[in-house]
């Protein structure tokens, strides 16, 4: 199933790896804590390290900075028996793997695409910062729909910056934030770097909002008091109508 998308990225078959990762890597590598452990033995079927993308397979340079080592790129692929805690094993997949790495997440017939920025941790430069993450909704490649098909087409390697590993990621990046406002706009569009910052900003004041209103929901629905339903409502309408028109911004 996920064969579709590799044929899309067009990765040469010199930064095939394929090679079984084992849980043991993670517990010994990242600091699990009890629900980490849970859902790396409970939610999580098999890692693969499917490709590497180095200077010596494809004509990338590495990128470093005072920030960060962006000197390879890893594309895993994790498969699921359940997603409910797929963000969650993406972090600490993210934390044991020193590496900027692209994440496909997969289950039954369907797939989701994580991925996060990473920086040297100023006060220990032995660690990373894991932050600006991302993940896509799932969708089947096999049979996606004209956003999906139009990221996945914009997924290949002939469409990215081959100007460093870092742009070369950042790029990336930018096409799951594009997938990610599609998801609510209906439109897949690569925009400016700006305008993806501008877009991301959006992105993540939408779910801000739609949890505010789901809590604001759960709430009025328990509430006894008919004045105290009113003003939920109210609150709730001013919420969807915001969330509306950051929609349409996107």
């Amino acid at each position: 199933m996920t064969q579709a998308l590799y044929d899309h990225m067009g990765i040469s078959d010199k930064c095939l790896l394929n090679k079984a990762l084992f849980k043991k890597l993670f517990q010994e590598n990242a600091a699990l804590d009890i629900t980490d452990k849970k859902a790396l033995k409970d939610d999580v079927e098999r890692i693969r390290w499917v490709y590497t993308l180095k200077p010596a397979t494809v004509n990338i340079a590495a990128y470093s900075d005072d920030e960060r080592e962006y000197d390879e790129i890893a594309v895993l692929q994790i498969d699921l028996t359940t997603a409910i805690r797929a963000q969650r094993i993406a972090a600490f997949v993210n934390k044991a793997i020193p590496y900027p790495i692209v994440i496909v997440f997969s289950l039954a017939d369907v797939m989701a695409i994580s991925v996060a920025d990473k920086r040297v941790n100023q006060a220990d430069k032995s660690k990373w910062v894991i932050d600006d993450a991302w993940m896509t909704d799932w969708f089947n490649p096999d049979a996606p729909n004209t956003a999906q098909q139009e990221f996945m087409r914009d997924l290949s390697i002939k469409t990215l910056s081959f100007v460093n590993f870092y742009a070369f990621y950042t790029d990336i990046k930018n096409r799951v934030i594009a997938l990610n406002a599609a998801t609510k706009s209906g439109a897949y569009a690569l925009v400016s770097d700006e305008g993806t910052h501008s877009r991301a900003e959006t992105l993540r004041q939408l779910d801000r909002l739609a949890q505010e209103k789901a809590e604001l929901q759960n709430k009025m629905a328990k509430e006894t008091q008919m004045g105290r339903q009113i003003d939920m409502a109210t609150q709730i309408k001013k919420l969807a109508d915001h969330i509306h028109d950051l929609t349409q911004g996107l």
